[in-house]
């Protein structure tokens, strides 16, 4: 069963272990700067959490607030050996679940890059749409999801 667990002094090195396709590299962040970039957004309440399968890890998530805004899921990865068996969709609802139960803010917004259809076939499918605003980095396609 899909669950969520938090990054510990015991399993961050694991986490560092999964890994994406070569192809898909371009399309996340290597594993030990998610981590560094929760640990950076601590104020803006960040998280990183471990996508688990029953007691295996497959894949990491992060997300913050944006103050006075939303949350912001910046970071989900899948490892290339657990792909296609519907992780992805089961992991980001119990994320968007989370945020709905926090209760805080009623918008959630993240970014893909440009060629990664595989993601904005899952967003897209969950009720995410474009929202057409400017990214800093011309690659990055921002979406959202109004709770």
């Amino acid at each position: 069963m899909i669950h969520l667990e938090e990054v510990t002094p015991d399993n961050w090195r694991i986490v560092n272990e999964l890994r994406v396709s070569k192809e898909q590299e371009s399309f996340v962040s290597p594993n030990v700067r998610i981590l560094a970039r929760a640990y950076a957004y601590r104020d803006e309440v960040s998280e990183a959490l471990i996508i688990c399968n029953d007691d295996e890890m497959i894949g990491l998530l992060f997300y913050r607030e944006w103050p006075s805004s939303c949350y912001i899921l910046d970071q989900f990865m899948i490892d290339e050996g657990f792909q296609g068996m519907g992780y992805a969709r089961a992991a980001l609802e119990l994320i968007l679940n989370r945020m709905k139960e926090k209760g805080k803010y009623n918008r959630v917004k993240l970014c893909y890059c440009k060629g990664n259809e595989a993601a904005v076939n899952l967003f897209t499918s969950i009720g995410f749409y474009h929202t057409y605003e400017e990214e800093e980095d011309d690659d990055e396609i921002i979406m959202a999801l109004d709770f």
